[in-house]
């Protein structure tokens, strides 16, 4: 049993209202758009979008798939780095979905990495309809240096972030207490950072309702 999201704690109160919201918002149908390896392939569209971004193997699509309530919409892997590119996704032409490809994977080719990045940068920069990066982050690892890179990248872009854990399962009570406590602290540092962390568990569900009720406001359904 997760402890209470600290979303609750800092005052944002997902009440029953929200909840529901957020279930009907993800029951819809999900479709895949395309993946995009340009940004002359990225889709153009008037949906508020949400990105999700995450060290390789974090369990990305694993919890996209938990949101969306389908098994296989994102592509899970047991090969981390497979994502090679922006895939997004339609969620009841409400929301659009862009899951980024996986960082900190070193096996790539250098200029294969170089171009995921440059994408990636091209694409935070220049996205206008960007609600919110949800940046996932291993509960049982913590913060790395590659994920403080990435923060202060979107620091720089100014898009605004929000760090999920994800496999909170995997931790006491009492240890994803002081994860989540060391997390907020640096947290507090960076500008574009949200205040807020979710906890999450794509196996067991935990934190996913609430996960689904704050991107139902972003999606102003809230």
């Amino acid at each position: 049993m997760l402890p209470p999201s600290p979303t609750n704690e800092t005052g944002i109160d997902h009440n029953d209202e929200a909840l529901e919201r957020g279930r009907l918002l993800f029951a819809q149908q999900c479709d895949f758009v395309l993946g995009a390896t340009t940004m002359d392939q990225v889709p153009e569209t008037a949906l508020p979008e949400i990105a999700f971004a995450g060290r390789s193997n974090v369990g990305k699509s694993s919890l996209i798939n938990a949101l969306t309530g389908r098994k296989t919409l994102a592509r899970t892997s047991n090969t981390p780095g497979r994502t090679r590119q922006v895939n997004f996704f339609d969620l009841g032409a409400q929301l659009m979905l862009a899951d980024l490809p996986g960082y900190g994977y070193a096996k790539a080719p250098k200029a294969e990495i170089r171009q995921w990045t440059g994408l990636i940068d091209d694409y935070l920069k220049g996205r206008v309809g960007l609600r919110r990066a949800c940046l996932l982050i291993d509960a049982r690892h913590g913060l790395k240096a590659t994920d403080r890179e990435v923060m202060k990248a979107l620091d720089t872009a100014a898009v605004v972030y929000q760090v999920v854990l994800t496999k909170c399962d995997k931790l006491k009570e009492a240890a994803l207490k002081t994860r989540i406590e060391d997390v907020l602290g640096e947290l507090a540092k960076h500008p574009a950072a949200h205040p807020d962390v979710i906890a999450t568990s794509a196996r067991k569900g935990d934190g996913i309702a609430e996960m689904r009720a704050t991107l139902a406001e972003l999606a102003n359904l809230g």
